[in-house]
Parts: structure tokens; C-alpha cells; sequence
């Protein structure tokens, strides 16, 4: 992914400049889709404006940051052709893509720290879809998500 939003609401605050440092520093693009400040705020905004610019194609994938990462992906996977995954550590953020294709992930700033963080975001990075065996269920996962709309 070279191009990614990012998204978080005040929890994650104070996470966000030290990963999209990292993400600089990887040379990816970063859309910025806020928040800009500590101040409160409610994530459903955040993973919207994600969601929605991986839908209009204006980004590879995105990153989102709450307190336990839980509500913000729940939100972002409301959107069609959203795969938001939480993660905790890296080896299901690997799995997450090589298996389930996700093009959002999620973590909890008060469940983990900066440097585990990064590690997660890397994992997930560098990771890519194997499609094969996979590929058939991610389509049945849009299948799934085409009758609901």
C-alpha cells in the first residue's frame, strides 16, 4: 500500500503523530482524515472519512486509532468493500492480509503501545494477498455484504 488514510479520534490523539512518522518514514502517502487535537470527539466520524476515501479509490487502504481499536472498525466495516481488522499484535495483522485481503486496520491506543504499534503497522504493510484458497471467501465475503445493501 503507497497510499494510505488515516483516522483517529481523541484517544488515539496522541499515538497518531508517532505513526504517521513511521508511515513517512516508509514512504507511504498519508491522507491525514483527523483528529486534530486531544479534544473529544467520536470515532464514527473518523472511520467514515477512511472508509469512505478507500471507497472512491483515493487511498490504498487505511489506519485507524481508538481506545481499543473495537468501535472504530466496527464503524469502517458498515462501509461496502470495507475489511477492517482490530489487531493487538502483528502476526494477525499479517495473517489479516494474506488470508483476508483487509484493506483497514484498526488498534486500541490503550492497549498497546508505540513501538508495538509500529510493529503491527509493518507486519500489515508488508504483507500481501495471497489470493488462491482466500480469494473464494473474500468473495463470499462480498457476496454476503451485497445482499445486505
Amino acid at each position: 500500500m503507497n497510499k494510505i488514510a488515516f483516522g483517529c479520534d481523541h484517544v488515539g490523539f496522541q499515538l497518531k503523530a508517532e505513526i504517521l512518522a513511521h508511515l513517512q518514514g516508509r514512504g507511504v502517502e498519508v491522507i491525514d482524515k483527523g483528529t486534530d487535537s486531544a479534544e473529544r470527539t467520536d470515532y464514527p466520524e473518523y472511520a467514515s472519512a477512511v472508509a469512505q476515501a478507500i471507497g472512491r479509490g483515493e487511498v490504498d487502504g487505511g489506519i485507524l486509532i481508538c481506545g481499543t481499536g473495537v468501535g472504530i472498525s466496527i464503524t469502517a466495516n458498515k462501509f461496502p468493500g470495507i475489511r477492517a481488522v482490530v489487531c493487538s499484535e502483528p502476526y494477525s495483522a499479517q495473517l489479516s492480509r494474506l488470508h483476508n485481503n483487509t484493506n483497514v486496520l484498526a488498534f486500541g491506543s490503550r492497549v498497546i503501545g508505540a513501538e508495538l504499534a509500529k510493529m503491527i503497522v509493518d507486519a500489515w504493510l508488508d504483507a500481501e494477498f495471497e489470493g488462491g484458497r482466500h480469494q473464494k471467501r473474500v468473495e463470499a465475503i462480498a457476496a454476503i455484504e451485497q445482499q445486505r445493501n
